[in-house]
């Protein structure tokens, strides 16, 4: 029997509450189906208990579900008063309280008292598909619909070329085979044939350079009107690749100009509504402000130089970006021809969208792993588990997604003048919950700091120091801080400071590790980082996942991650021999890091 953790059950179970009569049919099957292995490929078994499964197969905690219910759950509301009796009346003499028969409470009245809260996801469908191919992808927008998440589909076909004979009719064609498609599912959806978008930049846009491509398109609210009707009658809109022309011509334009002008505009509309966001609730009115951007394609994600051409499993735009256009092979742009483009495209709707939103690609072939990225709003697996492991893991795949954030800046500073002292200080003490010793503190990193990285303003911080020991020839490379502010745990922040703190230390040397971000850049040789933890920490579990080993000295845990470069040297020069159970180089340094970490005073105030 499979293990699933509360938040998953909490979820089926307001799931299953929504659904139709069959639904309980479908749940006893899926309980049954939990007692043997589930199917290797689930995309291949096109059943009722998919949705289920791929809710259960988050297996999301506690901390990862908690962004799912805060979007999607109606909001608390206060208890009612409770009836006043006037004490100084005598209980035998007190009128009796009338006693009223309420009535059976409507579906409609239920959901205005109760509802679930639905936002919006602007999808691009990236074709051509087959029939199979397009239901497994109507599938997944049903799925997302059933867990509060609307989609506003684009169609778009690469085989067919703007100005070509009969490309209009083709993509509408297209258009109405996926509504058609989404109806044999079980949606409701509605095609918007006409132009959503203006062909051309917004009027009153200034002339400026941006970080980022602008579309060339635009939207007004009265645009929108089409998609707001569609999604208040419960509708999904499907919508082909159209924009007005200055002589109010409905002409095709690139898909990502739609749905960049889409983010635009409905973020705007949305934002104009947030006064009215309680009335939004209580009339089951969608929200408008996209929560995600989905890109379904037949390529997948992003390759990656790291992975062999594997996907990116999480990407931070901030600072990747321009390192990942640098590093995109030549032979994957004839494999991942729209990777740039489509990544492009998430850069610039995510400029528009909250800080909170996320862009995923994403193949037809992985449609059920949208509803896992849904739940937790992180990768299908961690970019910040050891490369070993990632190697060998089945959930990496060439279909594996592509997880996009807005991101932050990572840096890194080598002097402790270079820190700014009070924003390290709210960092720290918000993060671990306690007083910095300041003054003992900053003195000791004058004489040990080795380098610190920064992601952002001071929204997450790795102070790595060097350890003097009498028995190693150097000093040991020592974490002696890893914090992220509480506002941006979740938000893919420790993930990408813990990328950059292997890339700068025990991940040090390999080509994989150049990326700039201030830092030696992948230039020189690797060294073992160690660590320490409270023996009850709670994240103890995320580093016995990242660490090489472990060893229990009383009331803490020390960790260590060996140096990659190395161990991968030693390994191609032994070949089938392998490493042995302790090398030479390691005898004896679990003793000296023991010993010098033991001897490493307190930060904290007691």
């Amino acid at each position: 029997m499979h293990s699933y953790s509360v938040p998953c059950r909490q979820l089926v179970r307001s799931t299953i509450k929504n659904q139709r009569s069959q639904t309980f049919k479908a749940f006893y099957a899926t309980i049954q189906s939990l007692r043997k292995a589930p199917p290797a490929d689930i995309d291949d078994v096109p059943s009722d208990n998919d949705f289920i499964l791929s809710i259960l197969r988050a297996n999301a905690s506690s901390r990862d579900a908690k962004p799912y219910f805060a979007s999607f759950s109606p909001r608390p509301r206060p208890a009612p008063a409770l009836t006043q009796i006037d004490e100084a009346t005598p209980v035998e003499f007190r009128e009796p309280l009338p006693v009223t028969e309420h009535p059976k409470v409507s579906p409609l009245i239920a959901s205005i008292i109760d509802p679930v809260i639905r936002r919006t996801a602007l999808v691009k469908i990236q074709g051509p598909f087959n029939q199979v191919q397009l239901d497994s992808i109507a599938r997944g927008m049903v799925y997302l619909e059933k867990l509060g998440l609307v989609s506003v589909i684009v169609v778009e076909n690469d085989d067919v070329q703007r100005g070509e004979q009969d490309s209009r009719s083709v993509i509408v064609e297209d258009t109405m085979r996926l509504v058609s498609c989404l109806e044999k599912h079980g949606a409701r959806a509605r095609p918007v044939l006409g132009a959503v978008v203006r062909l051309g930049p917004k009027p009153e846009d200034p002339e400026t350079v941006q970080d980022f491509v602008p579309p060339e398109a635009h939207t007004f609210p009265s645009d929108l009107v089409p998609i707001r009707s569609a999604l208040r009658s419960g509708e999904i809109p499907v919508i082909p690749p159209f924009a007005l022309d200055s002589f109010c011509r409905s002409v095709r334009i690139d898909a990502n100009d739609v749905i960049g002008a889409l983010a635009r505009g409905m973020v705007e509309a949305g934002s104009q509504s947030s006064s009215a966001d309680a009335s939004i609730e209580a009339s089951g009115e969608v929200d408008l402000t996209p929560l995600r951007v989905m890109i379904i394609n037949r390529e997948g994600g992003v390759p990656s130089y790291a992975r062999t051409g594997f996907p990116h499993l999480l990407i931070n735009l901030d600072s990747e970006s321009k390192h990942i256009r640098e590093t995109f092979h030549e032979s994957w742009r004839h494999t991942h021809k729209t990777a740039l483009s489509n990544l492009a495209l998430a850069k610039t709707c995510l400029t528009y969208m909250p800080p909170t939103s996320s862009a995923v690609m994403v193949s037809h072939r992985s449609q059920s792993s949208l509803i896992g990225n849904l739940i937790t709003n992180r990768p299908a697996v961690s970019s910040s588990l050891p490369h070993a492991l990632l190697q060998g893991n089945r959930k990496l795949t060439p279909h594996t997604p592509t997880l996009i954030r807005r991101g932050l800046p990572i840096r890194v500073v080598r002097t402790v003048e270079n820190i700014d002292r009070i924003k390290m200080n709210a960092l720290l003490e918000q993060s671990f919950g306690r007083t910095l010793e300041e003054s003992d503190f900053y003195d000791r990193l004058k004489r040990t700091l080795d380098f610190v990285i920064i992601a952002g303003d001071y929204a997450g911080a790795a102070i790595v120091t060097n350890e003097p020991s009498s028995d190693l020839s150097q000093p040991i490379s020592y974490l002696d801080k890893f914090a992220v502010l509480p506002s941006h745990q979740g938000d893919g922040t420790v993930d990408f400071l813990w990328v950059a703190l292997h890339d700068e230390s025990y991940g040090l040397g390999h080509p994989f590790s150049a990326n700039p971000n201030g830092g030696k850049e992948g230039q020189g040789e690797g060294r073992d980082l160690v660590w320490r933890s409270r023996a009850n920490n709670p994240v103890n579990k995320w580093y016995f996942e990242r660490s090489s080993g472990h060893v229990r000295m009383g009331d803490w845990v020390l960790f260590w991650c060996d140096a990659e470069k190395r161990l991968k040297i030693e390994q191609g020069r032994r070949g089938r021999a392998g490493l042995s159970y302790v090398e030479d180089w390691e005898e004896g340094r679990l003793a000296s890091w023991i010993d010098v970490v033991h001897k490493i005073p307190s930060s904290w105030k007691k």
